[in-house]
């Protein structure tokens, strides 16, 4: 058994024969960066991107501030406080081998519920040149038909209201803007690394509109002079098991409250439009491109639409795994057979991209049997991403006269998901934040097979579509009468002949 050795700013030296650990002084290192959501996916993209940069021994002042507003992220306060804010990235490749390495470069971390102030003060603080979110998609409060700004959140209507301490991500941001124009600091970058299409434009809507409410002045100066760049961000981080930590001590002996793993392959494109600065990113590979929307929208509608599609059939057909659905051949084909003839024809041309090869590449991503991605954390928050990631892929089919049956088929798994029982009748626990929606809807199929799709909130006009609500029954009727793996061996035998 080897020695066990918490993990540690004081322990780096000895930790250093066993895994690698950062080559650069952290107490060197200075805040550039105060980033909202330090989640899995941050940990594991954007806060080890920097981590490179600085082994390199580049850019030490663009070191990362964690900030979190949520009651559930005090537990990511206390993992890193208690760790002097390291943690160990650890790369799962397919045929099992393990690259761990500790990262570095968040050196603060905040809890902004504790002292709010302290927050602002340091989003305000010159140095902070960026401020980053990974807030996942329902935290930019977007109305799913109209795509206007949706202020019934209670957080925001506490901050517009005023009078306290800022709650939410937008309180935040705004407080602190007021700050730096009060001072003729320059305003930082607003930086949005959420699965969202357009995320740079979507943050600056949002948060303009939310300004308006509270402030206009205040809103008319940030809408001259705030950036808000796109990017599309890509790499695959499960949820940590108590597994991997335990695994981890094992191989290693490192003891880490909250490792983060992920897959090795990891994408990141960026408008370059950073007024105040920024991190030389293209040094570790971020490619920094004039337009980000080809790519994002390639992301988009297949990997992320893909996983969609192999989610809720696999659940239903009794997987529990991403990588167990993509090794079974009938449901590869599904998934190739959406990205070929549904998601891409709706793609612009991506430059430097060979899609066919992107495709395949996504199905041996997903298959990675080590990276163990649960399809329960891919059935969750539906309602913020089917209508993002595959409603637009359907619209733009029906007005080309495009091919619809396999996106029918996953809104029909969506909706069969959402009744909250499996094929076996196990309960499934449907996690959204519309769940009480969601699931009554699904529960009036029974007397009306058009009643999830009759929300359009989450797909605006579907339900007035007869050759969508068509397939749509179709599928529907056919995941209960028959199961998804047989439904699926149908549409097979419907596409040979």
């Amino acid at each position: 058994m080897t020695e066990a050795i918490p993990l540690g700013t004081d322990r780096l030296a000895t930790i250093r024969e066993r895994v690698a650990v950062p080559a650069y002084d952290r107490s060197k290192v200075t805040v550039g960066i105060v980033h909202f959501g330090v989640g899995g996916f941050h940990r594991a993209h954007q806060a080890m991107y920097l981590d490179q940069l600085m082994n390199d021994g580049h850019d030490l002042d663009w070191g990362i501030c964690g900030v979190g507003t949520m009651p559930g992220d005090r537990r990511m306060k206390e993992a890193m406080e208690a760790q002097d804010c390291l943690y160990t990235l650890v790369v799962k490749h397919p045929d099992g081998r393990l690259e761990p390495r500790v990262v570095g470069s968040i050196v603060d971390y905040l809890y902004a519920p504790d002292d709010p102030q302290h927050v602002v003060d340091r989003m305000a603080d010159p140095g902070t040149r960026i401020v980053s979110l990974t807030i996942t998609e329902g935290g930019y409060h977007v109305n799913q038909v109209t795509g206007e700004f949706d202020p019934s959140d209670e957080s925001l209507q506490a901050d517009v209201a005023g009078g306290s301490a800022p709650r939410s991500v937008f309180g935040f941001i705004t407080a602190a803007l007021r700050a730096r124009r009060a001072k003729g600091i320059a305003p930082f970058t607003v930086m949005s690394c959420d699965n969202l299409p357009g995320n740079g434009d979507v943050a600056r809507k949002m948060i303009l509109a939310f300004a308006r409410q509270q402030d206009p002045e205040l809103a008319a100066w940030m809408q001259d002079a705030v950036p808000f760049p796109n990017c599309m961000v890509d790499r695959i981080t499960p949820v940590t098991s108590p597994d991997d930590i335990t695994r981890l001590a094992e191989t290693t002996g490192v003891v880490d409250a909250w490792p983060v793993v992920c897959e090795p392959y990891t994408q990141w494109v960026l408008e370059d439009h950073f007024p105040t600065g920024r991190p030389d990113l293209a040094r570790v590979g971020v490619q920094l491109v004039e337009d980000v929307v080809p790519y994002e929208l390639m992301k988009l509608r297949l990997l992320n639409a893909s996983h969609q599609a192999l989610c809720y059939l696999g659940y239903l057909a009794g997987y529990r795994y991403a990588h167990e659905v993509c090794q079974d051949p009938l449901f590869v084909e599904f998934l190739l057979a959406y990205m070929e003839r549904e998601g891409s024809p709706t793609l612009p041309e991506v430059p430097g991209v060979d899609l066919d090869a992107y495709r395949h590449e996504l199905i041996h991503r997903f298959a990675n049997p080590e990276v163990r991605d649960t399809l329960a954390r891919l059935c969750a928050e539906s309602s913020d991403r089917i209508p993002k990631w595959l409603v637009p892929v359907i619209l733009e089919n029906l007005r080309s006269g495009g091919e619809i049956d396999c996106s029918a088929l996953v809104v029909a798994s969506w909706a069969r998901y959402a009744e909250g029982r499996d094929e076996q009748g196990a309960p499934i626990e449907v996690v959204d934040r519309f769940k009480d929606t969601v699931m009554a809807a699904a529960a009036a199929q029974a007397e009306d097979p058009l009643a999830f799709l009759r929300n359009r909130d989450f797909f605006g006009g579907l339900v007035d579509e007869d050759r969508f609500t068509a397939a749509y029954t179709r599928a529907l009727n056919s995941l209960h009468e028959q199961g998804a793996r047989a439904t699926l061996e149908s549409w097979r035998e419907s596409r040979g002949r």
